[in-house]
C-alpha cells in the first residue's frame, strides 16, 4: 500500500481540477506580485511619507495624491462604518478570491492566468486593508480642469489598477479566443 502524505487528499480525484490547474502557480505568483506591490507602496505612503498629514500632495497637473480611507467596495459603494458590516465584505470578499482562484485552476492561457493573478493580488492586497485599518487606504486622485470646470475621477490604489487590469484582460480575452476560460 503506498503511503500519501497529508496534504494530497485535498489535491486527489475530482477537487483537484478546482484547487489546482497548469497556471495556478503563475497566476499565483503575479497575485503575490500585485498584492506586495499594493502593500509596500501603502505602507510608504502612510508611514514614511505621512501621506495623511501632508493633505494634498501635487504630483502632476492631473494627478494627485491625497489619502482617503475607503470604508465600502468600489467607488465608495455600500459604505460600512461599523465592525459587522466590515466583516461583511471581508466575507464576501474571500469568497470571490475563493472563486476566482477556482477559475484559475481552470485557466488555459496565461492571459487568463495574469489576469486572474492580478484580480486575485489586489482583492487581497485591499482585504489586507480592511483588516488591518478597517478600511482600504486609497491615495491617487486624477482630475482635468479648465478655467471654469473640473472633473475629479474616484481616489484609487494600486490594488484598484491591478483589479482593473485583470478585468480588461479577461474581457480581452472573451472577446477574442474561442477558447477563453467560462468562471464557475
Amino acid at each position: 500500500m503506498r503511503t500519501r502524505w497529508l496534504w494530497v487528499p485535498a489535491f486527489a480525484g475530482t477537487t483537484a481540477k478546482y484547487a489546482w490547474g497548469r497556471l495556478s502557480a503563475f497566476g499565483i505568483a503575479v497575485a503575490a506580485a500585485a498584492c506586495a506591490l499594493d502593500q509596500l507602496s501603502k505602507i510608504w505612503l502612510l508611514q514614511a511619507f505621512d501621506l495623511g498629514a501632508k493633505g494634498v500632495v501635487k504630483v502632476t497637473s492631473f494627478a494627485d495624491l491625497v489619502l482617503t480611507w475607503n470604508t465600502g467596495i468600489s467607488y465608495g459603494w455600500f459604505q460600512q462604518e461599523g465592525p459587522f458590516g466590515q466583516g461583511v465584505l471581508l466575507a464576501l470578499k474571500a469568497v470571490a478570491v475563493v472563486l476566482l482562484w477556482i477559475w484559475l485552476a481552470r485557466a488555459s492561457s496565461r492571459l487568463a492566468g495574469l489576469s486572474l493573478g492580478l484580480v486575485i493580488g489586489g482583492a487581497i492586497g485591499n482585504a489586507i486593508d480592511r483588516f488591518n485599518y478597517g478600511a482600504v487606504a486609497d491615495f491617487v486622485l486624477l482630475h482635468a480642469e479648465t478655467a471654469n470646470w473640473r472633473f475629479d475621477w474616484y481616489v484609487f490604489n494600486l490594488a484598484d489598477v491591478a483589479i482593473v487590469a485583470g478585468v480588461i484582460g479577461l474581457l480581452y480575452e472573451s472577446l477574442t479566443r474561442d477558447s477563453a476560460p467560462k468562471a464557475p
